[in-house]
Order: structure tokens, then C-alpha cells, then sequence
């Protein structure tokens, strides 16, 4: 059973202006690292947009109607806030992102596609219930571990390896003892959440905060001590992955020193934590990392990984 890649050009069209590290560079990097002989058997899949109903699962109605109707005329973007904007494009972009991340949701319940790897842009882990931040428009993870329940599902993880503390996955997860997150992170940092102290109703959330400068050692460590261990007590019936590069060492966000070899090691992990505990069924979606040439290789390294299982 193939990989599914699944994409949208209309994310290219999320114009954040000529000096914004999150520009549509990226996902030609990604989608570029994809295009290699080793990759021709990936199941090449189009995003949808998401519908309405599906950002009001995890937002707030009031955000998603001012999101909805500030789409900006052809022209200078929109600030939502310091670093996160809205073009002509970006709507259209944010509704395939979210979209892709349901479509991935029914490729790996539906059985047609073993994991799935979502590469579109903007990301969305600090988007949160009532507002726009860090880039993000529209929480996709959330988004996809609701949509999961429509497939019957119950008890969904989400587990976050970008450089920054996913704050909007966090909070529309913190109050639902079925939906379980985990993140390792820089801390501190953007956007100043993600302590260790940060539990959830019933210990669903988990955080390995990592200290600037902490490198391969500290990062394997968090997961295999701290971070599995507590997805494997959860025993999820779906496993989505919010795959950040940002933490890569030459990444120029943040002071981690982690190796494009880490992230290929942690895919590994996390996909027999899926196959002992909800058949293998692994939904990746791309979050950030800035360095074109880490990005594209860390991309390379994990969806190799997927294909592996």
C-alpha cells in the first residue's frame, strides 16, 4: 500500500511578502526534495478545501467569520498580528492546508494509502481557538484529529516535533482526555508555552521543554524517556504527526542542533508506536523550518521513513 503525498498550488499563493521566513520557497523546497527516483511511488493526492463546519469544530465562530471575510483585494498583505498575514491567496491556501489534512485522515482510515505526508503551507500549530499566530491561520492537526471522530474514532494523539511549542494544538486539546498531545520543543522560546507543568485534564498533554543549544542527545532523549513512553500509555487509534524542521542545526528561527538523522530516527520510532497500537495508520503534516536546503532534507528523511513501515 502506497505513501500518499497530498498538496495544493494554491499554497504557493500565500504571498507573506519578500523578507518572510514562512514564503512559498518552502514548499517548492519540499515538494522539489519529493521529486527524486526514490520518491516516484508516492501516491500524489490533490487537497481539498476544508469545509466551514470543520474549522468551527476547532475555532471559534467569530475567527473563523473575521477569517473568512478579510481576504484582501490584490495588493499588500494584512497583518493579523507581527508575523502572521493574509494576502489574496491565503485563504484559499489555509482552507487546502486544513483540507489536505482531512483528505489525509480519510486516505489512512479508507485504507488506500498506508501513512500520509501533507505538504502544504500555512502551517497551523499555534493557530488557536480565537485567533491567528505564528504564521498560522487554521489549526490543521486539530482539525484532522476531529475530523478522525467522523470515522469513528475516539482517542487521537498528536505529536509535534517542530522547534516551537505548538500553543493552538495544545489548547483545543487540553480539556479532552481523548485527544492527546505531545511535543518537544525549545524552550525558552516562541511563542513562551509548552512547560513541562502543562498536563491537561487527565496528564493528555505532555511537553519536553529543551534548553537553547540542545543538540542530537537531548532530543533522542526526551522522546525515548519521556515522550513515546507517554503515547504508548495513550495507545492512540490514530498517530498525527505536526513535522517541524525548525530544530534542525542550521535552522535560523531557533538555538537547537538537532541532525536531519534525528528526525529520520524519530519517523522510525513514532511509526512502530503506530503499528502496535492503531495499525500503522500515520498522518504527518508539515509545520515549519526555514533553512531551505535542512527543510527539503529533513522532509526527505521522514517521508522515506513513512514509506519504510
Amino acid at each position: 500500500m502506497p505513501v500518499a503525498l497530498i498538496t495544493h498550488p494554491a499554497c504557493f499563493d500565500h504571498d507573506t511578502g519578500p523578507h518572510h521566513p514562512e514564503r512559498p520557497a518552502r514548499l517548492r523546497a519540499v515538494l522539489g526534495a519529493l521529486e527524486t527516483p526514490e520518491f516516484q511511488h508516492l501516491l500524489r493526492e490533490v487537497a481539498p478545501e476544508a469545509p466551514e463546519s470543520a474549522l468551527r469544530a476547532v475555532h471559534h465562530d467569530a475567527y473563523v467569520d473575521s477569517i473568512l471575510a478579510m481576504a484582501p483585494a490584490e495588493g499588500e498583505p494584512v497583518h493579523l498580528d507581527a508575523d502572521t498575514l493574509m494576502s489574496h491567496g491565503s485563504l484559499a491556501a489555509a482552507l487546502r492546508s486544513a483540507g489536505g489534512a482531512m483528505r489525509a485522515v480519510d486516505a489512512v482510515m479508507e485504507g488506500w494509502a498506508r501513512a500520509a505526508f501533507v505538504a502544504t503551507r500555512p502551517p497551523g500549530h499555534h493557530a488557536e481557538p480565537n485567533r491567528a499566530m505564528g504564521f498560522c491561520l487554521f489549526a490543521n492537526a486539530a482539525i484532522a484529529a476531529h475530523h478522525a471522530r467522523a470515522h469513528g474514532l475516539k482517542r487521537v494523539a498528536v505529536v509535534d516535533f517542530d522547534v516551537h511549542h505548538g500553543n493552538g494544538t495544545q489548547a483545543m486539546f487540553e480539556t479532552d482526555a481523548d485527544l492527546f498531545y505531545a511535543s518537544s520543543h525549545q524552550y525558552p522560546c516562541y511563542p513562551g508555552t509548552g512547560r513541562p507543568s502543562e498536563r491537561g485534564v487527565a496528564g493528555n498533554i505532555v511537553n519536553a521543554a529543551l534548553p537553547p543549544g540542545s543538540g542530537s542527545a537531548e532530543f533522542r532523549t526526551a522522546w525515548q524517556d519521556t515522550l513515546i513512553p507517554a503515547l504508548e500509555r495513550f495507545a492512540p487509534e490514530l498517530l498525527i504527526i505536526s513535522a517541524g524542521f525548525d530544530a534542525h542545526r542550521f535552522d535560523p528561527l531557533a538555538e537547537l542542533n538537532v541532525e536531519t538523522a534525528d528526525f529520520a530516527w524519530l519517523t522510525e520510532a513514532l511509526v512502530r508506536v503506530a503499528d502496535r497500537h492503531c495499525g500503522g495508520k500515520v498522518v504527518s503534516l508539515l509545520e515549519g523550518g526555514y533553512d531551505l536546503e535542512a527543510l527539503a532534507a529533513g522532509t526527505a528523511a521522514h517521508v522515506r521513513a513513512l514509506m519504510r513501515h
